[in-house]
């Protein structure tokens, strides 16, 4: 439970100090509520006496009514943390973890699924609110109403004391195993939910392929076998746990049936009073009552702990360190020396000791076949990751002394594929400058060569480009992202081969903007198609994680047992060929 409290704490964020504070309120009242509990000992003592002595009784009415009064003003103010602040709390959970986010490193973040995320922003952010507000108090008075009943009842006969707690410690071994089952098993639950919700993102968005292939619906292999596993482990988490639960509660109740007989015999052998004996069963009673629910509710505390835990973890990653001493670069031309990069997992590296200068407004291609680290090499300018050896510089600066919002505001890249938000066009275009007027915005927008398209819908810029840009073409949806571009107006800019998915005619449109985008820039590119790189004025041929080639399209076209040699003869060969027979082949 004090990991859980720690956890909460960490949940609590900003509010930790008003969530400590309610603890304390919480205890109080709690204490309040057990010595109310306390005061029927005396008072049915004095009822049960001959004569009964109204004075003495009615001073320990007074006494319970004023304990009961205060427990409840303190409860008032408990429930108000309840009330005003949960909201406060997910918010704030969820501020942070949108933080954390955006500050992990990108490796880091593209390791977890969207899906999973989405599970810990959403559903994990409310349980720890909840658990923040609400169960951290429940979980005092499970803890506290039985400590000081307890000590009251072995305070009138340890006899009777003796049996309570005999009962109590029998059923914490039970409690302990349906504290490792439900720990365990939520935790695995949690991550089934987590793994549930990444695929179901991904079944929806893929949904047009998965129709086409036959494999959507109830019976979908993509989906299926996590909702399965999701359905099993809940059921297998919830078997887990109902007979220690029903055991833990069983011993407290025998235990009660126990103190009742053991009082009885007492009462028969005149050694204990019978307004002693109702006094203690009535604590008794109450002090039972929290037990067996904790039984219950221990559950509830494992859940809520593998929901924080979630939490912490992503709120626990470090952003990449930034040494000291670091300046913004003041040119931009792109060095790397000696780098050697892995991905976290993997046991070969994925570049091995490169080096190379990309000269400030020069466009450099980076061509190569898949899997060779050409996209690797884009990410550590974007600092993406540090490499495990070598340095990465821009304009002379080492990128390690940069954190990576100040790297990125020097950066605009455009990928081959397009992400749009389900927006306004105004908006994804936005993204590229947010302060920017809606003239800046067209100004972009021209540029890119998409404006009289845009200015010929009937909403113009404020029309909505679906989910991921789904009511775009293909070439649309790349000049949005070319006008984003635009509007950042970096330094560097860093393309996928942002035309090899488009056809022919958007191809050209594409290609025209990309030249306006790239004009006096520093411009790395990744190239498939050769063809699209000639006037490159350097091309780097990347192979096995070595660039193994580098110099003009010409240079490298005169070294003919080349790579980037044999790479230009198979793709002009390949753009000579045609389905033998023509037509009637088909």
């Amino acid at each position: 439970m004090t990991r859980i409290l720690r956890l909460m704490l960490t949940a609590a964020g900003p509010y930790a100090r008003q969530f400590r504070a309610t603890l304390r309120t919480s205890l109080l009242a709690t204490m309040l509520q057990a010595a109310a509990y306390a005061c029927f000992v005396p008072l049915l003592a004095e009822l049960c006496r001959d004569p009964v002595r109204t004075g003495r009784a009615w001073t320990w009415i007074g006494a319970l009514a004023v304990l009961v009064a205060a427990e409840g003003a303190l409860r008032v103010r408990e429930m108000a943390f309840t009330y005003d602040y949960w909201h406060l709390v997910t918010g704030s959970t969820r501020l942070r973890l949108g933080a954390a986010l955006r500050a992990m490193p990108q490796q880091e973040l593209n390791r977890r699924a969207a899906g999973d995320l989405t599970q810990v922003v959403g559903g994990n952010a409310t349980t720890a609110a909840t658990a923040v507000s609400s169960l951290a108090a429940l979980f005092v008075q499970l803890v506290t109403v039985p400590l000081v009943l307890g000590a009251v009842v072995i305070a009138l006969d340890w006899r009777l004391g003796l049996v309570l707690v005999v009962g109590t410690l029998a059923a914490i071994p039970l409690v302990r195993q349906v504290q490792r089952r439900s720990g365990s098993g939520f935790r695995e639950v949690d991550e089934a939910d987590g793994e549930a919700a990444a695929r179901i993102v991904e079944y929806v968005q893929g949904l047009p392929v998965l129709k086409a292939t036959g494999q959507a619906g109830a019976d979908s292999p993509r989906l299926l076998p996590v909702l399965d596993r999701q359905h099993e482990t809940q059921a297998a988490t919830n078997r887990s746990a109902a007979l220690p639960v029903a055991g833990a509660q069983l011993l407290v109740q025998l235990a009660l049936v126990g103190l009742v007989a053991l009082g009885a015999a007492l009462v028969l052998d005149a050694r204990l009073t019978p307004a002693t004996l109702l006094a203690v069963t009535v604590a008794a009673a109450r002090f039972a009552e929290p037990l067996s629910l904790a039984a219950v509710m221990t559950k509830l505390f494992e859940l809520s702990e593998a929901a924080l835990a979630r939490i912490d973890d992503v709120l626990a990653v470090r952003p990449l360190p930034v040494a000291e001493g670091g300046r913004p670069p003041t040119s931009f031309d792109i060095s790397f020396e000696h780098v050697t990069f892995a991905y976290d997992g993997q046991h070969e590296p994925t570049l091995k000791d490169v080096d190379f200068t990309i000269p400030e407004r020069s466009l450099t291609a980076l061509v190569g076949p898949s899997g060779s680290g050409k996209t690797t090499v884009t990410r550590l300018i974007s600092r993406y990751a540090d490499p495990q050896h070598g340095t990465v510089r821009i304009g002379g600066v080492d990128m390690a002394g940069l954190s990576p919002d100040e790297v990125l505001r020097h950066i605009a890249v455009v990928f081959q594929d397009v992400y749009l938000f389900d927006d306004t066009i105004r908006a994804n275009i936005a993204l590229g400058r947010p302060d920017a007027t809606d003239a800046d915005i067209e100004d972009a927008a021209r540029a890119a060569g998409i404006h009289d398209f845009v200015d010929a819908l009937p909403e113009r810029y404020a029309t909505r480009v679906g989910e991921i840009g789904s009511a775009l073409s293909g070439g649309e949806r790349q000049r949005i992202s070319i006008a984003r571009a635009f509007l950042k107006d970096a330094p560097i800019v860093l393309l996928d081969e942002p035309t090899a998915a488009l056809d022919s005619m958007s191809e050209t449109v594409v290609q025209q903007a990309v030249d306006r985008l790239v004009a006096g820039k520093t411009v790395v590119v990744i190239a498939h198609r050769l063809s699209t790189v000639v006037g490159a004025d350097q091309i780097l041929v990347v192979e096995d994680g070595r660039v193994t080639q580098c110099g003009t399209h010409t240079d490298l076209l005169t070294a003919s047992d080349g790579r980037y040699a044999r790479m230009w003869a198979a793709q002009s060969a390949a753009r000579e060929w045609q389905i033998p027979g023509g037509a009637h082949a088909l």
